[in-house]
C-alpha cells in the first residue's frame, strides 16, 4: 500500500504524530511518505492519503493564526494544509483519513481534522479521523499520544478504522 501523509506542523507536534502514524503503517508493510503541505505534493499513485494539521481557532491554520504561532516561537509557513486542499484536484474513490493536534477536548476546542474531513468527503472515500492532544499551544504532546498515533497507523493499514 502506497501512503502519503501531508502535514502542516507549526511547533513540530503534528509532525511527530505523523511520524508515529507512519511507523505504525510501515510496521504492516506500507510504503509511507510524510511531506509538508507547503511542498505541494502530488497524490498520483497514492492508495491512502492522510492529511494532518494543528487546530488553530477551532479549524485549520490560516495566515493570521500562523502569524500568532510564529510570534510564540513556531516555524511559520506561507501556505499549509488549507491552501493545499484548496488546490487539490478531485480523485473520486481515493481513501482519505484526517488527523489533528488539539490543545483541548470538547466543543470549544474545534478540530482541524473535522474541517479536512468536510473538504475531502466530497471527493473521496473517507476512512477515519483522529485528534491527538497537546498540552498547550506549543505542546508537548500529552502522555501516550505518540503510542496512540502508532496504533492508529496500524489500524489504518489493517483496514480496522471505521468509515467516518
Amino acid at each position: 500500500m502506497n501512503v502519503l501523509i501531508v502535514i502542516e506542523s507549526c511547533f513540530g507536534n503534528t509532525g511527530r504524530v505523523a511520524d508515529a502514524i507512519a511507523a505504525g503503517l510501515r510496521s504492516r508493510g506500507a510504503d509511507v511518505t510524510v511531506v509538508d503541505a507547503a511542498a505541494a505534493p502530488t497524490t498520483e499513485g497514492v492508495d491512502l492519503l492522510l492529511v494532518g494539521a494543528p487546530t488553530h481557532n477551532m479549524g485549520l491554520p490560516g495566515p493570521a493564526s500562523r502569524a500568532q504561532a510564529a510570534a510564540k516561537g513556531a516555524r511559520p509557513v506561507v501556505a499549509g494544509v488549507a491552501e493545499w486542499l484548496a488546490a487539490l484536484p478531485g480523485q473520486p474513490g481515493r481513501r482519505v483519513a484526517a488527523f489533528d493536534t488539539v490543545a483541548g477536548r470538547g466543543f470549544f476546542s474545534g478540530s482541524a481534522a473535522k474541517v479536512i474531513e468536510k473538504r475531502m468527503r466530497r471527493q473521496s472515500i473517507f476512512t477515519g479521523r483522529e485528534s491527538f492532544l497537546v498540552s498547550g499551544m506549543a505542546g508537548p504532546l500529552a502522555d501516550d499520544e505518540l503510542a496512540r498515533a502508532h496504533e492508529w497507523g496500524i489500524a489504518l493499514a489493517s483496514g480496522q478504522v471505521a468509515v467516518g
